[in-house]
């Protein structure tokens, strides 16, 4: 049987994970044996790889992305959470390019982007829609200070609002014009969105990733608090179908599958919630 290509891949430099591996596998190896256990591991060593994988892709095909509907933005920071590689190679939540492109034709005015991370919404959407304000929000100051470089890395930087916390009231500009907000906020989106109490969503088109990774029924309890006044559609996880760089037929198939992870832990639905009356296309 033929060697895994680890000699293809370049060291993952500047990476926690190069520097700590050893110390927590050990550790793991310490703990009593169990499918848990093996399944930590298994994620550690994954996460490891998937660092070697971004840092040849990088040094191999550059920081711009290769596809998709974000293509030809400079990334240059990593993201805030998962991969980075399938973000570079246009692959990422593969499942709402459609989507996308059908906000882009939509023509909001404003798009209020909740838990913007490293900007990679924020920014995309700035670029493909240049008459629209976006409104990035984010707790993490660390992702907001990223968020403040992507921009500025793709000229987007008066475009785009970059700011904090966001309250149910803040919503109330929903009202005032024609307005996209996303959301991903890792499972708080159970509390923000209640249009009982931000009312200024019903006024608004939504797209949100729901966490029913962490509260089982929690897409189908937002999908209920807004069907009175919107069409929901739920959008699961897909296969990306992006094209790989030619360079990558030289790694193995594991290398391969890891350049597409998304590293996420389990379910992890989108709303696509249009306002009733009011849209353009006829889902």
């Amino acid at each position: 049987m033929p060697k895994a290509a680890s000699s293809q891949l370049l060291p993952a430099q500047r990476s926690p994970l190069s520097g700590e591996v050893y110390a927590r596998l050990e550790a793991l190896l310490r703990q009593e044996k169990s499918p848990e256990n093996l399944n930590t591991i298994l994620r550690l060593l994954s996460k490891w790889r998937a660092n070697l994988v971004t840092n040849t892709l990088v040094k191999k095909s550059g920081q711009t992305v290769l596809s998709g509907p974000f293509q030809g933005m400079t990334y240059l920071t990593a993201g805030s959470e998962g991969s980075t590689s399938a973000r570079l190679l246009g692959a990422y939540e593969a499942a709402l390019h459609p989507i996308i492109e059908k906000i882009i034709k939509r023509g909001y005015q404003q798009i209020i982007d909740v838990g913007c991370a490293e900007g990679y919404y924020a920014v995309g959407l700035a670029m493909r829609m240049p008459a629209a304000r976006v409104i990035a929000r984010d707790l993490n100051a660390v992702a907001r200070a990223k968020c403040a470089q992507l921009a500025a890395a793709n000229g987007v930087s008066a475009q785009i609002d970059i700011g904090g916390e966001i309250g149910h009231g803040d919503f109330d500009i929903c009202t005032r014009a024609k307005t996209l907000v996303i959301c991903d906020i890792e499972g708080a989106e159970a509390h923000l969105l209640d249009p009982a109490r931000a009312q200024g969503l019903a006024s608004a088109d939504i797209l949100v990733e729901v966490h029913d990774c962490f509260t089982a029924g929690l897409s189908a309890l937002i999908a209920q608090r807004f069907e009175p006044t919107h069409k929901v559609r739920k959008i699961e996880r897909s296969l990306p179908d992006a094209p790989l760089p030619a360079w990558m037929d030289t790694l193995s198939d594991f290398d391969r599958l890891i350049a597409l992870w998304e590293w996420r832990m389990g379910p992890t639905p989108w709303l696509w919630m249009t306002r009733k009356g009011k849209s353009s296309d006829k889902e």
